[in-house]
């Protein structure tokens, strides 16, 4: 297809939604050779954060150095934009350190425009596609609210919160998937008249408040890092300066007047129908739920530079905005608040990610992607993370190609996506460090040495990135063998060091084998020895893991090793699950709506039992 198909509508993949998960698929694909249609219903608010306006925290930090090293964008546009940057956690394990970044909102979706608007092959429109054109089970086109109709070969659904999107302040409803944008109406219908099966979730955001009319002083105040971390594996990370956030808490006032106006909450009234995301819940449930807790924390976050409006984290609610102005006034610091933006749920249509293979194209249609909040889940790295792997396969799609899919044990990506296509989500799925049975081995500070290799070899990594990649590993490696073999003598000027962290050496000892010691960190042998104060810390931070670790790491790598077994046992994509013997009723009907590809994901289906597995391995077998 040349550059200026364009001018008839005629694109290789159409990208539907411009949000996290619409950017990164538009990008992947373009990147990858194809000219892309990105439709969105207002060009203003690319990948726009509509709730809280921060990248990362626990697992989803792991999910952004994930993109990154796959050739995503996400963590370049976090690095770039960030208006402060924290490590969460980080006294605990390695398997649940997490980087969170406060990102200035509207410098995040400019500098993600300017991205898309200087590559290649991206066209971008605003407007709402109302059909998709199947032809023999295949995409071969889309139709616009306009009229207008567009040919392609892949569509990506990344419609976010805008399917039949119904917002509700109180028990008052307004049509839309976010405050201020209108919803997208006519497409579910298109998906259901195909044959694609939708449900309905909920979630929702709270107010945003004026900076002016907030007296910090009655709270406690949460820096940033002194120490920066970034996102991006890439070299030369801008170093901005750090704005604080705040902590306040919700007190007896606040929970009494939640109470009393519970009836006039859409979701007590039974008004919403869709189930919330289980861990972000609105302040309400919080109250019913937690009825013995006294107090909840809430964090009161900028959401920008050049902006008054402050987000108020952990604040979420439904209830009526009259009521929402008593229940923030009644918050320590917020005494004279004033509400910019009222808080809001929002009830969409989703499509259940059953429906997708692990590629996330439809098992019936081919052709036709998901990625996103379409698939039930919640958060925008979770949303970017799938809309890479969509991108990148729809181009493998076209070009007859084997498509990507990622292992659990090679990445939180590929562990978020195959929950989705294997268990069935009744609630906004969002990634946690739990979900991983593997989380040592897949930490953030180690996502490039797991899939840069994968992105250079799809074509998003460049040469002189994957050279870098190459040289730190070549790096890690040779410290590793280092602190192996070199030892430290037992000198009084060595005993005084380790005094201060509760160490004490009597005889030579290899740095390795004192690093395993709970008390000492790498930070301690730049304390006493030249040679490890030249070596950058995204080398020592990995290197301090690996040794101290070690154990435990090797304990990880033998489960992966049992699980790969069950995975080399394919089960045939046209077996009759009907025929089998010896396997009840219902652990057939789970088996043929999953359809799994393998028995290692036959095994975590809800509801198969190991005997289960057992009857299908011994008849693969046969």
């Amino acid at each position: 297809m040349t550059s200026r198909d364009y001018l008839n509508n005629k694109f290789d993949v159409i990208v539907v939604g411009a949000g996290h998960a619409g950017c990164e698929a538009a990008l992947s694909a373009a990147r990858l050779g194809c000219n892309v249609l990105l439709c969105t219903l207002n060009v203003d608010n690319i990948a726009l954060q509509p709730c809280n306006p921060a990248i990362g925290g626990p697992a989803k930090s792991t999910l952004v150095r994930e993109i990154d090293a796959l050739g995503g964008v996400m963590g370049e546009v976090a690095d770039a934009t960030y208006i402060q940057m924290k490590t969460l956690n980080s006294s605990k394990g390695p398997a649940v350190r997490a980087l969170r970044a406060q990102s200035d909102k509207k410098e995040y979706t400019q500098y993600m425009r300017n991205i898309l608007e200087s590559t290649d092959n991206i066209w971008i429109k605003q407007t709402c596609i109302t059909d998709i054109i199947v032809k023999d089970k295949q995409i071969v086109g889309a139709v616009d609210e306009y009229g207008l109709e567009y040919s392609c070969r892949a569509i990506i659904l990344t419609t976010g919160t805008s399917l039949e999107g119904k917002m509700y302040v109180g028990l008052q409803a307004y049509s839309g998937g976010r405050l201020g944008e209108r919803a997208a109406i006519g497409l579910s219908q298109s998906l259901r008249e195909n044959g694609i099966i939708t449900k309905k979730l909920k979630t929702g955001t709270p107010a945003r408040v004026d900076k002016r009319t907030i007296d910090y002083s009655k709270m406690d105040v949460q820096p940033g890092d002194e120490k920066l971390s970034f996102y991006s594996f890439k070299p030369n990370r801008p170093v901005r300066p750090q704005v604080p956030c705040y902590l306040t808490r919700t007190n007896e006032d606040t929970h009494a007047i939640i109470r009393a106006n519970l009836d006039k909450s859409p979701m007590y009234q039974g008004l919403i129908q869709g189930v919330g995301p289980r861990y972000c819940p609105s302040i309400e449930d919080k109250i019913v739920r937690f009825a013995s807790n006294p107090s909840h924390h809430i964090f009161i976050e900028p959401e920008g530079l050049n902006t008054y409006e402050v987000y108020i984290q952990g604040f979420s609610t439904s209830l009526p905005a009259c009521v929402q102005v008593e229940m923030l006034r009644s918050l320590p610091g917020l005494e004279n608040a004033h509400i910019i933006k009222p808080a809001y749920a929002v009830e969409y249509d989703y499509v259940p990610a059953v429906q997708t293979k692990h590629s996330l194209m439809s098992k019936d249609i081919s052709g036709l992607f998901f990625a996103g909040q379409i698939n039930g889940t919640s958060g925008y790295e979770e949303a970017a993370a799938q809309g890479l792997i969509a991108g990148i396969n729809s181009v493998k799609y076209l070009n007859n190609s084997e498509p990507l899919e990622l292992s659990r044990a090679s990445s939180y990506i590929g562990t978020l996506i195959d929950d989705l296509v294997t268990k069935d989500i009744q609630e906004p799925y969002r990634m946690l460090t739990s979900r991983s049975e593997y989380r040592l081995l897949l930490r953030q500070d180690n996502a490039d040495s797991r899939l840069t290799e994968i992105g250079h070899h799809v074509g998003l990594i460049d040469d002189a990135q994957y050279q870098r990649f190459l040289d730190k590993q070549e790096n890690i490696k040779n410290e590793i063998k280092r602190l192996e073999e070199a030892k430290l003598s037992a000198t009084e000027g060595v005993n005084n060091v380790l005094a201060k962290y509760g160490e004490h050496i009597d005889r030579g000892v290899r740095f390795a084998e004192l690093l395993k010691r709970p008390n000492i960190t790498y930070n301690v042998f730049r304390e006493l020895d030249e040679a490890s104060k030249t070596v950058s810390s995204d080398v020592s931070d990995e290197v301090e893991v690996l040794i101290k670790y070690d154990g435990y790491i090797k304990r990880q790598e033998q489960q992966v090793d049992t699980a790969e077994k069950l995975e080399k046992y394919r089960i045939p994509a046209n077996i009759d699950y009907s025929k089998i013997k010896h396997i009840s009723t219902e652990t057939k009907e789970k088996l043929e709506k999953i359809r799994p590809q393998n028995l290692a994901q036959a095994s975590r289906i809800g509801g198969v039992k190991p005997a289960d597995i057992s009857v299908l391995m011994v008849m693969l077998k046969g």
